[in-house]
């Protein structure tokens, strides 16, 4: 039964403006889903394309924390102005990074674009389920927040695969450049779709709390950065996550004094809400390790292609997002769901454990296997979070509770990264230090010495070729020390990726473990609003 949102224009009667309404909102969210799935996919080989791989967790990383800021500040505007306006910022936002990160020549400027494009559709899936949340009454929501993962499952479906395709056989700039088109359908779509508000009220943006935010999860995602690179008795590190961890302590103090806060205190006291946010954030560490990393562990270490890495990880995306459905039908009909996250952490928690195992050797559909048991896992988690907040918190702050869901998992998405990223590197260059052939120096010139600390010669043709040329002109030994130097860096490669999921594996365990404390809320039943009149 559709819902009358407060200072949006009433929803007409009959079928074709909801059609429209919900045909504008699983189509962005389709666009979200293919963002997400498509570009992990691509990485690598932009990475390997722009000399980048060195950079490579910043790629993961600065992307994700423009998506964590914007998130929650779109999430509370969406609050004040509507969701329409913050769906079409969202959207131009996502056109000019898509356009920007097509037309890169660098690695940088590409991290630069894909910052741009991460905070356009960053936002837009908490946009998407608050339209869902301000059309439907509980009951139903629950359902439609369900069915809404048939746009992630089709996404899922051809996303990884066609990407990997189009990055092998063309370039990953054609997968930026076929996002642009969808895009502007989307906003054309909401433009009709989605009602705007009709009211006009006065609101006091709170700046000074926006500003605190930005400097809190920047400092932070760069603070954990550079400890790959640094001492974390540096200012760099030590420095930067002290400067982080005083500005959030002014923003939450800040946030319960402000008229109208970008985080009302109402979400950070929430015992619930506080439970499902942190354990979602830690699940993100498993969840990068899989999206992120997994592929440069097919690619990088088991020798496949973009393609086979995309078949390999559609049983992931596929599960993770059709398991949302079943989940969202269940939680309508029992109204109970710590059972139902407390059974998909576990099962995420053990497909990250066996990753663990995994070497060069390992068989692919040993792969898909685990890829299936982590899609079962993970699928169920964010629908059920999505709505556990809605029935924490009162409606008044229904965009900002699904807003602030999301920014804990942007921020986990940005956070992760940074650490696996650190973790594996140092791992990779001790381990490489020991792997390669003995007297290597005195064959080879420093520089391209120095060039195995990128592993990018596992995933470049022309990197391949021009290092298999540079070991041809030793005599004698040539060809077999580049057979042994490869084997090194792959080697190498494995031991660091390998530590990378067990890094992921025990942020997941504590977020199994932190799961089973959580409070079940009563689904029925309003939450009693402490501050109506903000």
């Amino acid at each position: 039964m559709l819902q009358e949102n407060t200072g949006v224009k009433d929803q007409p009667a009959g079928i074709k403006p909801v059609v429209l309404g919900l045909t504008a909102v699983f189509l962005t969210y389709f666009l979200f889903s293919l963002m997400t799935f498509g570009q992990n996919i691509a990485a690598p080989m932009i990475a390997a394309d722009l000399n980048g791989m060195a950079l490579y967790s910043w790629a993961i990383s600065l992307p994700m924390l423009g998506a964590a800021f914007v998130t929650l500040l779109f999430g509370k505007l969406s609050d004040l102005y509507g969701r329409r306006t913050m769906l079409l910022v969202s959207l131009a936002l996502f056109l000019i990074g898509a356009v920007l990160a097509a037309v890169s020549q660098t690695f940088v400027f590409n991290i630069a674009a894909r910052v741009v494009n991460a905070m356009g559709f960053g936002a837009l899936a908490a946009l998407c389920f608050s339209v869902i949340g301000d059309m439907y009454a509980p009951v139903e929501r629950s359902k439609w927040t369900g069915l809404l993962q048939i746009s992630a499952a089709l996404a899922g479906i051809i996303g990884p695969t066609l990407v990997g395709m189009i990055t092998d056989n063309l370039s990953w700039r054609y997968f930026f450049w076929a996002t642009v088109p969808v895009a502007v359908l989307c906003a054309a779509l909401v433009i009709i779709g989605i009602p705007g508000r009709t009211q006009r009220i006065a609101h006091k943006i709170d700046y000074l709390g926006a500003i605190l935010l930005a400097i809190a999860t920047s400092s932070m995602i760069l603070g954990f950065s550079f400890a790959d690179k640094n001492l974390w008795a540096s200012f760099r590190v030590s420095g930067l996550l002290l400067i982080s961890l005083v500005s959030w302590v002014l923003f939450v103090l800040l946030e319960r004094k402000v008229e109208e806060p970008i985080l009302d205190p109402q979400t950070f006291t929430n015992r619930t809400f506080i439970t499902a946010a942190a354990a979602a954030l830690l699940s993100f560490f498993g969840f990068v390790g899989i999206m992120n990393y997994y592929p440069l562990f097919l690619q990088g270490v088991q020798g496949t292609n973009a393609t086979v890495s995309g078949h390999v990880l559609t049983p992931f995306t596929v599960l993770m997002a059709i398991m949302g459905i079943p989940a969202g039908f269940l939680l309508a009909k029992t109204k109970r769901y710590k059972w139902l996250l407390v059974t998909s952490y576990g099962v995420l928690t053990l497909a990250m454990f066996l990753m663990v195992l995994f070497t060069q050797a390992s068989p692919l559909w040993l792969g898909v296997l685990v890829m299936i048991l982590g899609g079962l896992g993970v699928g169920s988690i964010p629908t059920i979070n999505i709505l556990v907040v809605q029935f924490a918190l009162p409606k008044r702050l229904l965009g900002i509770a699904v807003a602030a869901i999301f920014f804990m998992v942007a921020l986990g998405n940005a956070v992760a990264p940074a650490i696996l990223g650190t973790v594996m590197n140092s791992t990779y260059e001790k381990k490489l230090e020991e792997l390669l052939p003995d007297g290597l120096e005195r064959h080879i010139d420093a520089a391209t010495l120095e060039s195995f600390a990128d592993p990018r010669v596992l995933m470049s043709r022309e990197a391949m070729t021009e290092l298999r040329d540079t070991f041809n002109r030793i005599e004698g030994r040539g060809p077999a020390l580049f057979d042994q130097t490869i084997q090194a860096i792959r080697s190498a490669l494995q031991s660091g990726l390998r530590i990378l999921f067990l890094v992921g594996s025990v942020a997941l365990l504590l977020a199994f473990l932190l799961i089973l404390t959580i409070p079940e809320v009563s689904m029925d039943v309003e939450v009693q609003d402490k501050n109506p009149t903000s």
